[in-house]
């Protein structure tokens, strides 16, 4: 019992501390206020992890370990069914991760936070959780196009497809200003995955035109 009244108390720091720094920002963020909306003494932070700093990281991991739980990876090289396929999983799956209202609602906001105004954790997340993900695109990429792509042609490739995925996320408020009618309801999500795929196939289907230069 004092085991899981400790691991709830440190899921209610996570929680709380993901608000908070969505809020006002790692700099900003202060353990009393963390603490006082997850109602633990303020020592909490300190026991369960060690700093403010590791805390902020937790909370990043913790959040996108919560994304890749509910939207397992489904589409690295060797998996089930063809390039073409696992793109279009990669893509549904990203975006779902992404854009999905059940998760964590501050993890976009805090991940955006992170970018504009990166802190010292911004490597670890890259490492644990950014490279792996250009890895696996780029690995679908490089499939699709062949023994003769080139690096940046693959990195051209990948950062298109992210960059049309991303947009939903950080242009969601003028989306809904502009087009009001436009949901974000998984059924939405699903066919803003099917055209960016597509998209992104006819791209790949037409590397002389798409990508490389001509010699």
């Amino acid at each position: 019992m004092p085991d899981l009244l400790a691991e709830r108390a440190r899921d209610r720091v996570l929680d709380a501390a993901g608000e908070v720094f969505a809020e006002r920002g790692f700099r900003r963020a202060t353990v009393r206020e963390i603490c006082r909306r997850a109602n633990v003494n303020i020592a909490s932070v300190n026991y369960y992890f060690k700093s403010k700093q590791d805390l902020y990281a937790d909370v990043l991991e913790s959040a996108w370990r919560q994304a890749r739980r509910k939207y397992p990876d489904h589409d690295g090289p060797g998996r089930g069914g063809s390039a073409e396929e696992r793109l279009r999983r990669f893509v549904r799956t990203f975006l779902l991760r992404i854009l999905d209202e059940g998760r964590p609602a501050w993890f976009g906001k805090l991940m955006a936070r992170e970018i504009v105004e990166p802190t010292g954790a911004l490597d670890r997340v890259i490492e644990r959780a950014i490279r792996p993900l250009h890895e696996s695109l780029g690995g679908l990429v490089r499939e699709m196009l062949g023994k003769g792509a080139d690096r940046e042609e693959v990195r051209r490739h990948v950062f298109s497809i992210l960059g049309q995925c991303l947009f939903y996320r950080h242009g969601r408020h003028i989306i809904a200003k502009l087009y009001p009618e436009v949901g974000c309801d998984v059924a939405e999500i699903e066919r803003t995955a099917e055209h960016v795929a597509s998209v992104a196939l006819s791209a790949l289907r037409r590397p002389a035109i798409a990508g490389r230069h001509p010699r």
